[in-house]
């Protein structure tokens, strides 16, 4: 099943600056993920900030890998959000693969 997540009736303004407010959203985003589900984030008509972004985003790549954007769906972005996303997931990314590699081998990378 997809399920949608309007940020825009999510949100007081129409720019999500604060992790307090992306971790909410985020419990939301993983809980539908669990259930197997695909999630469609609706970033129209709404900017964000790079901690938004990785508080929302960045927490379930670092913890789930590259393979969560699979069920994971930005649409409407600006290009600033989806640089700001596109940012954040490298980032996360990179981290998420290091903690692999440290896991495997039993020494920090």
């Amino acid at each position: 099943m997809t399920q949608l997540v309007s940020l825009r009736t999510l949100a007081h303004s129409r720019t999500l600056g604060s992790r307090t407010i992306a971790t909410p959203i985020r419990a939301q985003v993983e809980a539908h993920l669990s259930a197997g589900d695909e999630v469609v984030l609706d970033f129209t008509g709404i900017s964000i900030t790079q901690g938004f972004a990785d508080e929302l985003v960045g927490g379930i790549v670092l913890a789930q890998g590259l393979q969560v954007l699979e069920k994971l769906v930005f649409k409407g972005c600006s290009r600033a959000v989806q640089q700001i996303i596109s940012f954040v997931i490298a980032d996360r990314a990179e981290q998420h693969q290091s903690r692999g590699r440290s896991t495997a081998t039993g020494q920090p990378v």
